[in-house]
């Protein structure tokens, strides 16, 4: 009789026990129910980060259950509010919103400041990204990127200041394929090459996808190369890098080279937090992100202001951060000569 009453008391402090386990074990949802999470942004109000943060907190609060308070922390270039996303308590109540591409050309440079590891951040996931597109002015007569490069002389390619991104891609991609072509740099800006392409100075030029559709859909422009691993609309049937690499000599090597030069522009804006957030935590703010983004009256508000999205998932953002920045020395050392504007 003695043993089976402190059996049972053995079995009921074992089932309180587990009860008071499962009461305080708390799911990453009641976590964030009712909190406050930081939102950084590394730039002053009114600008396209800023406007990014502000159309998509209340569907993070949505899904998150907690208040999104934007702050803006501008200077550096981004860099400063990219650092406090970095550095920030590792409670996932600081996230925040980073210009991808600066930041890893900032840190692969070594500019001072850039005090953290762009592929260290726990990416939530990715708003949107610039997809590179070679166009060559329509004057020019060429019409392919085999016309470009075996058109038996040196083309005319413009770019902006050393070390920017038109510069940056025309040099990367033009050593990778060994083009025939003289880089003239030191336009104010892409609207000024373009009016060069117009008049015959210039043959060709590198930019974002969204800034040449306008010349493109006039006839001005034409595409003949781009950085889309699986191209849709107007850069259907056009080649991309990675076409051209898979039929040159060296292609795995060229290959890796230019996955590190997409990181760079694919990386984009992404939405992250620090380092050191638990798993389950970052996992909920990928979820929550996730959904903000598909959200059909989200997308529907984005659409109607001409506001461009293109989604990736935290981990996809986080591979295009490692491929950009965990380099090969050889590829290190042609990244930081053309990001410094030395080739």
């Amino acid at each position: 009789m003695r043993r089976t009453f402190l059996k049972g008391l053995a079995a009921t402090a074992i089932a309180v026990t587990g009860l008071a386990g499962a009461a305080t074990a708390q799911s990453a949802a009641e976590f964030y129910a009712g909190k406050s999470i930081d939102w950084i942004v590394p730039y002053e109000p009114g600008g396209g980060y800023d406007e990014y943060s502000r159309v998509i907190a209340p569907y993070m609060e949505k899904y998150t259950g907690a208040r999104i308070d934007i702050v803006n922390m501008p200077g550096s270039g981004g860099m400063k509010g990219a650092v406090e996303i970095f550095n920030a308590p590792t409670d996932g109540l600081t996230i925040g919103i980073i210009n991808g591409s600066a930041m890893i050309t900032n840190e692969l440079a070594g500019i001072e400041g850039a005090d953290y590891k762009v592929a260290d951040y726990n990416f939530l996931g990715r708003m949107v990204a610039d997809i590179r597109v070679m166009v060559a002015s329509a004057g020019s007569g060429i019409t392919s990127i085999e016309q470009y490069m075996d058109n038996g002389q040196a083309e005319v390619m413009g770019a902006t200041g050393l070390g920017g991104s038109t510069y940056v891609d025309a040099v990367i991609v033009g050593d990778v394929f060994k083009m025939d072509q003289r880089v003239v740099h030191g336009f104010n800006s892409s609207s000024d090459i373009r009016t060069a392409m117009l008049r015959g100075d210039v043959q060709a030029m590198w930019g974002s996808l969204g800034s040449a559709l306008s010349g493109i859909e006039d006839g001005d422009h034409v595409v003949i190369l781009h950085s889309e691993a699986n191209p849709t609309g107007v850069l259907e049937g056009v080649p991309s890098v990675f076409d051209l690499a898979a039929n040159a000599e060296d292609s795995d090597y060229k290959i890796k080279i230019l996955q590190g030069w997409e990181g760079l522009s694919a990386v984009g804006r992404p939405v992250a937090a620090p380092p050191g957030v638990p798993e389950d935590r970052v996992a909920f703010l990928r979820d929550a992100f996730e959904k903000a983004m598909n959200d059909p009256e989200f997308v529907a508000g984005a659409v109607e202001s001409k506001r461009e999205l293109l989604f990736a998932s935290g981990v996809r953002t986080g591979e295009l951060a490692k491929a950009a920045t965990d380099l090969d020395e050889a590829t290190r050392k042609l990244f930081i000569a053309a990001i410094k504007g030395e080739i």
